[in-house]
């Protein structure tokens, strides 16, 4: 149900009450988007433009709801207020006497033109008082007998006013964190052990990112009351945001131990443990946070990013949509979401989570480098670098996002742009080893290249991340290449590989498993293939298979340089829909690939870009050839072989970003690998014959247009005379072979590799000599 502009503004208001500052902000500028001149929505967003010292910003609000709406008082008091902080004293006497033309208390606007005159002249206001009579005299001695009475009977200093509680409490439900910090600190100080002041203060601290004295104020809290659940809570919270993950969990249990059934310390130790590596632990701390707190909407999204990195993804996703239900404008989750999806290739349904996040948090910058992502995988490159400029745009320090802007415009072969991003990743980040890398890529060393340097000093600084290191080394293995030192450079890929595989823990014994699997499942789907349907109008796909870095993206440009034929680049679609039924894991009788068809057609509509015959280049196709030749009679299906030493090593110095290519990280998995492949592709091909078109890379650079035109004769295609200048083809591409694309066809790739032959010690000996 859409909701009201009223019902948006009462929400606002709500959050803003509970000083969720954020989430009001959203939902104000939500109402502005609809209504830029609303009168409360305006006023309100000035309110938090106040509180976080944006005088500039929050005179123009307050400035706006005044003209919106002369008449309401709290919109000139406000706007009044700022004028007399920001030292704006003629501007405060006009609008002071504006407002008593609107009819604004006289009484509340001459006390501004008190405190306007005394500041004017450089006294303080609250020193300034006003006569009074002799009765109000004597009310005064009164009060200062009885103030004087309670203080020696509770011992002087001992307890705040509960005035001052109140306005603490009002300052911190506004928004207005500096006002409440001031008070927080004239108290602790005026009354040391007012534990509340202190536990008060340790969150002000934690809410402005200033956690090293909210640990401080915190550690105070705790020493004055000792038996606070709340104080240990917040001290953990705060050692955990300083990294200091080991006292954080002590006190986070001390907490739980004072209070077993305090749900958020249940939470707040889940992320302790999570931080910790200790994910199962954490899922635990998350389900107890839960069951004590059933509508915790917090605890399911951090329990969500527990299942998602122990690659439980079905439950991850779970976790969030309840997340989701309790609070429908939650973007964290909504975006964490996305990623579960897009771990789990369902891109577009990726796509819409993340726009949904956006949605309710216009200014969410990591929502739009998610997407961007998301999109940059697609393929859809363009729109990628628009998400991550907008991502920049609302955070100007975002390394990642300039990285990857870099990556989608040197995928659209925008190289000078692609590299002025990737120079500027590493400015705002001297040691983002990934940023390293791509620029590595794109451009050409000399002995006197100061990004080599820069790389040099990284690899020797031990201090940096492992998984930087890996980019590190990738990156200084591509400028050794072109410094001509190959054995210094088959060190840094043998280096980084080694990192790699240890991050991603890669096990040959799994995919021999899987193999097996397809090949056993394929004689059930053979007898329940699809008859060709000639009525249709859907597209006609034309997979293009093989190993990676085997040739298929040069293939893709040839094809897709023919007028009729869209590429459509890497497609999830196969092993989304169809590597359950594929390797066995569910039935493959006739309804089952009819929806596998009916699916995957209708993703590929999506991308067809009103062609009707569209490449699919997913290399890791191969694996499912059997199912799709059932489920697409009328298909294509083209497979690029390539020298097994060529290609083997081509993926062994290739630093892939998809998680899922786990063997190519040591040079004995990528031949065990190699021979999977090509064992299973003897096996097709038994299976299916003709029905696959073998075309050699090495042949096609050699005699490019009589490979070209029985490629396109197979397809069942006029000849095209673009076929044969793939290089002018400007379609993006968002795979490794990017920049050799943009080139024009050439001899010897499949050479390049012995000149690290001496290095090998005959690694590559046991493949096929072509």
């Amino acid at each position: 149900m859409e909701l009201t502009i009223e019902q948006v503004l009462q929400q606002g208001i709500e959050a803003h009450r509970e000083g969720k500052l954020a989430e009001a902000k959203r939902l104000y500028q939500a109402i502005l988007q609809a209504q830029p001149l609303h009168p409360d929505a305006n006023h309100n967003l000035g309110v938090l433009s106040v509180s976080v010292n944006n005088v500039h910003e929050a005179l123009l609000l307050f400035k706006t709801a005044i003209e919106a709406n002369p008449k309401m008082e709290q919109f000139w008091l406000s706007y009044i207020d700022v004028l007399i902080k920001d030292k704006q004293f003629d501007n405060a006497k006009k609008a002071i006497e504006q407002g008593k033309k609107q009819g604004v208390s006289v009484k509340k606007l001459d006390t501004y033109g008190s405190k306007v005159e005394a500041l004017g002249q450089g006294r303080d206001f609250k020193s300034i008082k006003r006569e009074t009579t002799f009765s109000e005299k004597r009310k005064k001695l009164a009060a200062d007998k009885k103030t004087k009475k309670l203080q020696k009977q509770k011992g002087k200093g001992s307890a705040p006013s509960k005035t001052d509680l109140v306005k603490l409490i009002e300052y911190y439900q506004t928004g207005q964190y500096g006002d409440a910090e001031k008070l927080a600190v004239f108290i602790t100080q005026k009354f040391p052990k007012h534990q509340f002041s202190w536990k008060f203060l340790g969150m002000l601290f934690g809410l402005t990112g200033r956690h090293s004295l909210a640990v401080n104020a915190n550690q105070k809290a705790v020493l004055l009351s000792p038996q606070d659940a709340e104080a240990h809570n917040n001290l953990g919270a705060s050692l955990r945001e300083l990294g200091r993950l080991d006292e954080a969990e002590t006190s986070c249990k001390q907490a739980i131990a004072l209070k077993s059934d305090y749900a958020e310390a249940h939470s707040n130790l889940g992320n302790t443990l999570y931080e910790l590596g200790r994910l199962d632990e954490a899922t635990g701390s998350y389900s107890l946070a839960i069951a004590l707190q059933p509508e915790f909407s917090e605890a399911y999204s951090n329990m969500g990013a527990t299942l998602q990195e122990l690659g439980r993804l079905d439950e991850a996703e779970a976790s969030y949509k309840q997340a989701i239900v309790l609070r429908p404008d939650y973007a964290h989750a909504h975006s964490n979401l996305g990623n579960t999806l897009k771990e789990a290739g369902r891109l577009d349904e990726a796509k819409v989570s993340y726009t949904q996040a956006i949605a309710f948090k216009p200014d969410y910058a990591e929502a739009h480098y998610n997407l961007g992502n998301t999109l940059r995988e697609m393929g859809r490159l363009d729109e990628a670098t628009l998400s991550y400029t907008l991502a920049i745009a609302f955070k100007p320090d975002f390394s990642e996002a300039c990285s990857n802007l870099g990556t989608a415009l040197q995928g659209l072969g925008r190289l000078d742009e692609a590299e002025a991003n990737f120079m500027q990743a590493i400015e705002l980040r001297p040691d983002y080893g990934e940023a390293h890398r791509h620029l590595a890529l794109i451009k050409k060393f000399d002995s006197q290249d100061e990004q080599y340097s820069k790389m040099l000093e990284l690899y020797l600084n031990e201090s940096i991340s492992e998984e930087q290191r890996c980019h590190i080394n990738f990156g200084l293995a591509k400028a050794c290449e072109d410094l001509k030192d190959f054995e210094q450079a088959f060190v840094h890929y043998s280096e980084g590989n080694m990192l790699r595989k240890k991050r991603l823990s890669y096990k040959v014994n799994k995919d021999i498993e899987l193999f097996e699997q397809l090949k056993s499942s394929y004689v059930n789907i053979k007898q329940n293939q699809v008859k060709p349907d000639k009525e249709s109008n859907n597209p006609v796909p034309i997979f293009i298979v093989g190993m990676p870095r085997s040739g298929t993206t040069l293939v893709e440009q040839i094809i897709s340089s023919h007028s009729k034929v869209t590429g459509a680049g890497e497609l999830s679609f196969a092993t989304q829909f169809g590597a359950s039924i594929a390797q066995g894991l569910s039935d493959s009788n006739k309804n089952s690939l009819l929806n596998f068809r009916k699916e995957y057609l209708t993703k590929l509509q999506d991308v067809a870009k009103d062609n009707l015959i569209v490449t699919d280049k997913m290399p890791q196709n191969f694996l499912y050839i059997g199912l799709l030749a059932a489920a697409f009679p009328e298909a294509k299906i083209v497979h690029v072989k390539r020298n097994p030493a060529a290609v083997c090593w081509a993926n062994y110095k290739t630093y892939f970003v998809s998680n899922n290519i786990g063997y190519c990280y040591a040079l004995e998995d990528l031949v065990s690998y190699h021979g999977l492949y090509e064992n299973l592709m003897e096996f097709w091909e038994k299976s299916l014959g003709q029905k696959i078109y073998h075309l050699d890379y090495e042949r096609l650079t050699v005699n490019q247009e009589s490979e070209t035109r029985q490629l396109i004769d197979y397809l069942g295609l006029d000849w095209d005379e673009k076929c044969l200048t793939p290089q002018n083809n400007t379609r993006s591409v968002a795979t490794a072979s990017n920049l050799q694309v943009r080139k024009k066809l050439y001899q010897g790739s499949s050479e390049q590799w012995k000149k690290y032959k001496p290095f090998l010690h005959g690694a590559l000996d046991e493949l096929p000599a072509t």
